[in-house]
């Protein structure tokens, strides 16, 4: 069963059919409009979202499927302490396919392995952004014609955003793509971002603390939010959120092409002003979410056709590691019962399947 949980779930070739599909769902949305008549697409939706749900309810429905779930996890069987594995072992018999965003890293992976459907990951705490991620790679592609050969820049909270770490993991598989963070020290890409996804796979990157002396190199200028919700410390927050801030004076100084994205909501971190720039593609980019959406729903369904709904549990026992306990504790795994999955690294170390930490 084909399941998206983080980006790389998608071959580089998935990834490419499934953008093509989209461009094609833009061009003639008639030819789309039946291809879902009878599917049901359930949203699990544990925390606050307006963009990413509706994206997918809209995306569901411009198929001629319909949809269900919850929009407020305090609204069903979760508030009486239901676990994801058996939430989703329930939905499996309503629906054809479930798109979940959970508080909890690691909750889309419990759940695609107990579903016996597709599962789409639509974020998980600050680990994964999987459906952000195609619709960024979408709008990369209709905006500046490739996926490949250009420069971006990242701005602003590159620690907890997952938007961030999803696409530089996608972006990792791709040519000539060249990275530059720009964040303060205490927002800056995690260690093992660098290490294991920028080093290993080869990416040109480098590390800067102002976007004005980047500006000029830059084919596009992925801005973020500095997330008050991401953060244990508010006195910390308050100290970094108006780090970075892009108005159209900054923007003079940027290519004439250049385009400015951003996974939305903004809070102050791009000005108003900003908006009536050509360049501006964060409101394009959201109608593209859906779209890609559209693409993605539909590939699932009709890879998994024929395929069976077996719930039992889909665990790959090599990963299985019943010494160790991750040490992060907004992994799902600390606060349900879930079997102990950790990957080993080339160097030998560990990192929990679920949400990439380390093991105590």
């Amino acid at each position: 069963m084909k399941h998206l949980i983080e980006p790389t779930d998608l071959t580089v070739a998935e990834t490419d059919s499934i953008i093509a599909l989209a461009e094609d769902i833009i061009a003639d949305r008639a030819k789309y409009s039946d291809v879902c008549r009878g599917k049901k697409l359930a949203t699990l939706f544990y925390e606050p979202s307006t963009r990413t749900r509706l994206s997918f309810t809209s995306a569901m429905m411009e198929l001629g499927g319909s949809v269900i779930g919850f929009s407020d996890a305090a609204s069903s069987s979760v508030s009486k302490g239901e676990t994801v594995a058996d939430t989703v072992r329930v939905i499996a018999s309503f629906a054809d396919i479930i798109a979940m965003r959970h508080f909890k890293e690691g909750a889309p992976l419990v759940a695609s392995q107990y579903a016996g459907i597709p599962v789409i990951n639509a974020g998980d705490g600050s680990h994964a952004h999987p459906t952000q991620t195609l619709t960024d790679l979408l709008t990369i592609k209709r905006e500046k014609g490739r996926l490949d050969h250009f420069t971006i820049g990242f701005c602003g909270d590159l620690k907890f955003g997952r938007t961030v770490h999803s696409l530089i993991k996608a972006l990792s598989r791709y040519e000539g793509v060249r990275v530059i963070l720009i964040a303060p020290d205490e927002l800056r890409l995690p260690e093992y971002m660098r290490r294991e996804v920028c080093d290993k796979c080869g990416i040109d990157y480098r590390e800067v603390s102002t976007m004005e002396e980047v500006m000029p190199e830059l084919d596009v200028l992925y801005m973020t939010r500095v997330q008050k919700e991401r953060f244990l410390d508010e006195e910390e927050f308050n100290r970094v959120k108006d780090s970075f801030v892009l108005d159209p004076q900054k923007l003079a100084a940027a290519k004439s092409d250049m385009i400015v994205l951003h996974p939305l909501p903004r809070v102050n971190e791009i000005t108003r002003a900003v908006d009536a720039d050509p360049r501006a593609a964060y409101f394009r980019q959201v109608e593209n979410g859906k779209f890609v959406r559209m693409a993605l729903i539909y590939s699932l369904l009709r890879w998994a056709e024929g395929e069976s709904r077996s719930t039992a549990p889909q665990i790959d026992p090599a990963l299985v590691r019943p010494e160790l306990a991750c040490s992060n504790a907004r992994c799902i795994s600390t606060t349900e019962d879930v079997d102990p999955l950790f990957h080993v690294a080339d160097d030998g170390t560990c990192r929990c399947a679920y949400c990439e930490s380390r093991p105590r």
